[in-house]
Order: structure tokens, then sequence, then C-alpha cells
């Protein structure tokens, strides 16, 4: 028995040495591989990571609670701080906070010297700063400063390149061995290696790079831009070539290339091998040896069929009609078919290694862009035919939406620029992660506004928020009064009567004092005066009196009935984040004259509804005052009856969408006001019976220099001066008036929930 029981026990011994021998290798690169997996997990599938690939796949990732996608930007620095702890510079050490505590984030850019040469690229660059809301002329208010230098192109080969940089910038007193300077480059590095050297000491500089390698991009400190051509729009830009109901998930082909193919050096690797998944069928990928000078002398056999092949697809058909675009690096890691397939709604397949993403510390690229390996080029195909459709058109829609807030323009990207540097001044009112990536996108919310999503209008829809279910009527006074007018009381008491009315707020724009408080009429709802200035833009600052979030705006003269109150109230808690009111007007393209044309006329074409009678989130105050440059409110208070305009080309910007027109009790026609004038010519304040705010039926058609067409000849070239400004005319047209149900019907009064709406 003791002999058989040794037999068995040495038995066991035994297996378990040869299973340890055999398999325990295996099992410990196993636990490591699994370990630093964890460690270097991204956002986005990688092609290895089989388990990864399903969710990737699963269109309901997007509302999934808990998603890791939604950490803040402080919670993403602060784990890219704990991997790169070898970083020389991060903003507690390389940047001075002190500077910025007094008069915000201010920008100063260097006066640029005389005969000092500049690229048109960086002059864009400049104006963008220049003509913001940053921009400060005096470097004593500034946290930030920008260098008039062109360093753009840093390839000593390149026609632009500036020599002597670093003799130059140590001769200014204000450069302080780089700190809280921001430099803007496009292409670093030369022949052969291409690397990320600027070829000058940057110091304790920021860096605003394009192909920012993740291994010199130092997390939180840096900004990863996107690389693009001389030829991008200073503002505005072109829109993205997704259009509602107009293309298919699936296009034509799957996947696409058209582009050079580098036979020697950097980046040649890659591009070599994409011939390799095209079937010229739904994937087509070509490209050609015929760059440089001397590709003759270094071309292989496949050359003179590439180069056939090439010329029988055009590049521009192939981005519309095709699903995923194919975007391996070149020379450097970031190319500018990035931006073309983003615009094409051609979700981009990155093969960049290493590729730093523009604005990865704040967008979410796994929402708009496949992640793959130059390494695994040969299961790129057979990875993209497995995203599901829905997930295809998710895809194309964040690429469109990313397009245009973040890249259409050389502003945009400037300005994304600043206020990621900007959120980091104050980590505990930086944007989260989410509004960075939903509409209508970061650059207009303002975090000073509020960090919770419900006090903004574009949020109530997708979280099941709920807009307040009071309103403030705020009522801008321009004219003289000893006593109130008629149509004044009438209209606080039609204001007042409402149910949903919490408050009414009297903006006084007259040097003249208020009537006593005895000469108001009575209400039964709390009524304040805010003395104000005679200018124009004022109306929509953001005063601390309006406590709701639906504000019913309001001029003196403005007639209407507290059934039309309430429905419009109504109608705009369904629609927050639009206009909604009652006189409307619109605007159209003159060939002729080459100009916005605009009209008053009553027609079924709208774009436009007159804030004299208007409801709008309380937030438009916030954007108009705080977003907005001071030039244009400065051409506001410049122009007679413009102000109306900006703010209905505000919210089209904003939203894209156009306002809503409600029902009117009765056409409200235009007339001269009775009221005296506050002061005589009052810069920004229009002269009797130029204001009419509640009359928008007909242009006016008299002799030229009268009061109504030097009115409407002021607001026609207010418009003409917006689009100029915006870069494009945001105001989007509409045919649509909502009416309460039975509205005109035959039916029984009793039926009807607003019967005073269809008296005469």
């Amino acid at each position: 028995m003791q002999t058989r029981k040794k037999y068995i026990f040495l038995t066991f011994l035994a297996s378990w040495l040869l299973l340890f021998f055999l398999g325990g290798d295996q099992l410990r690169r196993f636990t490591f591989f699994s370990a630093r997996k964890a460690e270097v997990r991204r956002n986005w599938p990688l092609w290895t990571d089989r388990s990864l690939l399903k969710s990737f796949a699963d269109p309901e990732e997007l509302q999934r609670d808990g998603d890791p996608s939604l950490l803040s930007p402080r919670e993403r620095r602060a784990a890219w701080l704990s991997i790169h702890r070898s970083s020389r510079c991060r903003m507690e050490t390389c940047f001075d906070f002190s500077r910025c505590e007094r008069h915000g984030f201010k920008v100063f850019t260097y006066p640029q010297e005389r005969g000092q040469p500049i690229s048109d690229t960086y002059s864009k660059i400049l104006s963008s700063i220049e003509r913001s809301r940053y921009h400060t002329p005096n470097p004593e208010e500034a946290c930030l400063f920008i260098l008039s230098i062109d360093t753009l192109d840093r390839d000593h080969l390149s026609g632009q390149y500036v020599r002597d940089v670093d003799e130059k910038i140590r001769g200014f007193p204000l450069w302080n061995g780089g700190r809280n300077h921001l430099i803007f480059n496009l292409y670093s590095g030369t022949w052969p290696s291409y690397s990320g050297d600027l070829g000058f000491d940057t110091g304790q500089a920021m860096l605003a790079k394009a192909s920012f390698n993740t291994q010199s991009f130092r997390p939180g400190f840096d900004v990863s831009i996107p690389l693009f051509s001389k030829d991008h729009p200073q503002r505005g830009g072109d829109r993205g070539w997704l259009y509602q109901d107009s293309v298919p998930p699936q296009k034509k082909y799957l996947l696409v290339f058209k582009g050079k193919r580098y036979l020697t050096g950097i980046g040649s690797g890659t591009r070599n091998a994409l011939h390799h998944i095209h079937n010229g069928k739904d994937i087509i990928s070509l490209t050609t040896c015929k760059h440089g000078k001397d590709w003759e002398k270094h071309k292989d056999t496949r050359c003179d069929k590439d180069n056939v092949d090439y010329e029988r697809f055009d590049y521009q058909e192939l981005l519309h009609n095709s699903t995923f675009c194919i975007v391996p690096r070149g020379r450097r890691l970031g190319s500018f078919r990035f931006l073309e397939a983003l615009q094409a709604a051609c979700i981009p397949v990155l093969l960049s290694d290493g590729w730093e993403l523009p604005f990865a510390e704040v967008i979410d690229w796994g929402r708009a862009a496949v992640m793959g390996s130059e390494r695994l080029l040969l299961q790129i195909p057979s990875a993209v035919r497995c995203i599901h459709p829905e997930r295809v058109l998710a895809f194309q829609q964040q690429t469109q939406f990313l397009w245009d807030a973040y890249f259409s323009s050389v502003d945009k990207i400037v300005h994304t620029t600043l206020e990621i540097i900007k959120d980091r001044l104050s980590p505990h009112r930086s944007r989260s992660r989410l509004l960075w990536n939903a509409l209508p996108g970061g650059l207009l919310v303002l975090p000073d506004f509020s960090t919770h999503l419900g006090d903004f209008p574009f949020y109530y829809l997708q979280y099941a928020y709920n807009p307040s279910e009071k309103f403030t009527a705020f009522i801008r006074v321009v004219s003289q009064a000893r006593s109130l007018s008629q149509p004044m009381v009438r209209l606080i008491q039609a204001v007042s009567g409402s149910q949903y009315c919490a408050q009414i707020v009297v903006l006084w724009s007259c040097e003249k004092p208020p009537p006593p408080s005895g000469k108001w009429p009575q209400s039964s709802v709390p009524l304040t005066i805010i003395q104000g200035s005679r200018k124009l833009s004022e109306r929509f600052f953001p005063f601390e009196a309006i406590q709701t979030d639906a504000v019913l705006s309001l001029d003196e003269d403005t007639s209407l009935s507290t059934s039309e109150v309430d429905f419009a109230f109504l109608v705009w808690r369904s629609f927050p984040e639009r206009i909604v009111g009652f006189p409307t007007q619109s605007h159209f393209w003159d060939p002729e004259q080459g100009r916005w044309g605009y009209t008053s006329k009553w027609t079924n074409e709208l774009s436009i509804v007159l804030t004299a009678a208007a409801f709008y989130h309380r937030y438009y105050h916030s954007l108009f005052t705080e977003h907005l440059p001071a030039g244009l409110r400065e051409l506001v208070d410049g122009l007679a009856a413009c102000e109306d305009i900006l703010m209905n080309v505000l919210v089209a910007a904003v939203t894209k969408l156009p306002p809503i027109k409600v029902t009117q009790r009765k056409q409200h026609k235009e007339g001269v006001a009775q009221q005296a004038e506050c002061g005589d010519g009052a810069a920004g304040t229009p002269p009797p019976g130029q204001r009419s705010p509640s009359a928008p039926n007909s242009a006016p058609a008299k002799a030229k220099g009268t009061a109504g067409s030097r009115r409407f000849s002021q607001r026609q070239d207010c418009l003409n001066q917006l689009a100029d400004w915006f870069g494009y005319m945001p105001l989007v047209s509409s045919q649509l008036r909502l009416d309460p149900v039975l509205f005109k019907d035959q039916v029984s009064v009793l039926r009807k929930k607003y019967p005073s709406l269809e008296k005469p």
C-alpha cells in the first residue's frame, strides 16, 4: 500500500513539473501582454483585439452609460501624464497662470516687422486671432503670445523657410524663454528623415503642430492640429458633402485610395503595399510613381501599369462614391487627405502608426475614424466589411459634424486650439468630452455660462431634460415717457396675464430716468426696471435679472394678446433651440446686384423672426455678448435695426435650423411711432418712425431719402456685412407656420383652446 501511494505521488509530481516547463512560459506571456493591453487600451479598437471589435460595431455604444469616451479633458490629461512622466513641460511647470488671472484669456500677436517674409497661411492664422474675441493689442493684458515670425514651414529646402529664428526670438523682450508662447507649425524636418525638429530652440513654448508623433507630443501641453492646404478658407468654409437623405450608408465603393507611391525613403513601405488590397470592384487602390524630379531613376516594374490605372479614376469621384477612405502616412504622419475624407463623409481608415490625431485631447476619433495598423494592412478590407450599416451611417454623420465644427476653416482650427488651451486654465470649468463631440460643438458651448447640460438649449431631447415652465418678458424701451404710452400699458397687461409669465424685465435705454413705480401698471408678476445705455447690442446682454430659460423679447409698441403669448411659449418649449415668434422677414440672393437681398413682404418664405416679439433661450444672450467678437457688436451699434438680424444669424449658425413663425391674431402694419426719442442723434438709436418692430408686411417703396428707405437700406447692408464676416450666409429659409389645433376650422368655439386668436 505504501509503495502504491508513493507511485501515485510521483506521478502527480511529474505531471505538474511537465505542465510547468511546457506551458508556464505561454501562461506568463499571456499574463504579461494582458496587463500591458490594459495599460495602453485606447478608445478605438486595435485590429488584433477581437473583443474590442465586437463593441466597436455595436450601434448602441454611443448611448451606453459609463462609456470611457465620456471622460472629461482633465481626467484624460491625468491619465496621459501618468504614462508620459518623462515629459519636460506641463502647464504646471512651463506656463505662468498668473498672467491670465486679471484680464482672463487674452492673446497678443507680435507686430510684424517690415520686410519680414510671411506666408498666406500664417497670415490667415494671425488674422483669425486678431479678429477674434481673444485678441488684445496690449501685451500687459495678454495671457498667451503668438510670434509674428512664420514658423509653419520648417523644411530648410522650402522656399518659405525662415532662417535665423533663434537669433530673432532672443531679441524679443517678451520671449521669456518661450513661456506662455504658442508656436504654430505645419511642416517640420526635411529629407530623408523628416524629423520633428523645428530648427530652433522652442524653449518652454507650447506647440500647435501638424503630424505630431506620440513620442514627442507633450500631453496636456502641446496641441495637435490638422495639416491643411494654403487654399483652406479663412472663415466659413464649404459644407460637408453628406446631405439629408442624399446617399445611402453603402456607396458604390467600399474602400478607396488614390495617391502618390514613394519608391524609397520614409513612408514608402505602407504605400508600396497598398496594391495588395486592390480588387478592381469595390476596393480601389491606385498609386502613381510619377512625382518628383528623379522618379524614373528609381521606378520599378509596377510603375508603368500603376501610372496608367491611376489616370482612369477621378479623385473627387472616388471620394463621393466610397464608404471608407484609406488615409496612409506620407513623408510625414499627417496628410491633406485626412480633411478631404472628413468633408466628403468618407470614413477615414488611418494607417499612420504613432500619429497623435488632431485635437485628440477633446475629440473622440473612435466615433468618426477607423484606426488601423500599417503592419496589418491586409486585414483592413475584412475589418471594415464587418461594420454594421447603422454604425457606418453614425460614422458618416460624425465626420460631417467634426468637419463643420472644427475643421472647415482656418478660423475654426485656430479657435479650437485656443479654446483647448483656455480649458486647461480652469479645469473645474472645462467642457466635458461629451460637449466637444455632440452638436453644436465645443466652440459654441461656453463653460462660463454653465457646465450642466440641462442649462443649454441643445440637449433637451437627447438627455430628457425639460426647459423651464415659465418665461421672462424682456421689454426694451427707447422713448421718453413721463407717463407710459397706452400700447406699453396694454402690452404689460397682456404679458402679465399669461399663466406662464414669471417676471417682466424692462430695459430702459434712455438717458432720462424712468417713471416712478406708481406710474407703472399693476401686474401679477414682479416687474424690474434696468437702466441701460443707448447701444442696440445691449438688448442681448446676459442680465442676471433674467432667471428663466425662456426669454420673450418685446419692443414697447408691440401689440400681442395673452392667447398669442401662451401659444407661442408652448411652441417654444417644443423647440427650445430655435427662435419662435410672430413678425417674420426673409433674405434672398440677388444675382443682378451680386449680393444678398432683404425683404419684409408677406410671403410663404421666412428666414428671420424679428426679436420685437419672439421667444428664445437665454443662453443666446451669453453667446451674443461673449462669443461674438467686439467688431460685430460695434457693427450692430452703428446701424439701425441690425441687432435682430445678427441674433437670427447667430442662432442659425449654431443650430443650422430656421426660426419658427406662429399664429398672429392680425397682421401688424408698419406705422410711425408716436413716442419721442430718448436723445437727439444718439448713436445706435433710430429716429422716430424707423423702429416698427411689429410691422413686417412690406418693404418701403417710397423715394430715396425717406426714413423708411434708409432703414431698409441699413438692414440690407447689415445682412451683407454679416455674411461677409461669417464667410457664408448662415440663415436658413423655411415655409413652416404653426397654428393651434382646429385653428380656423368650422367647428364650435368651445372645442378650441385659443378662440381669441381668430378674432379680427
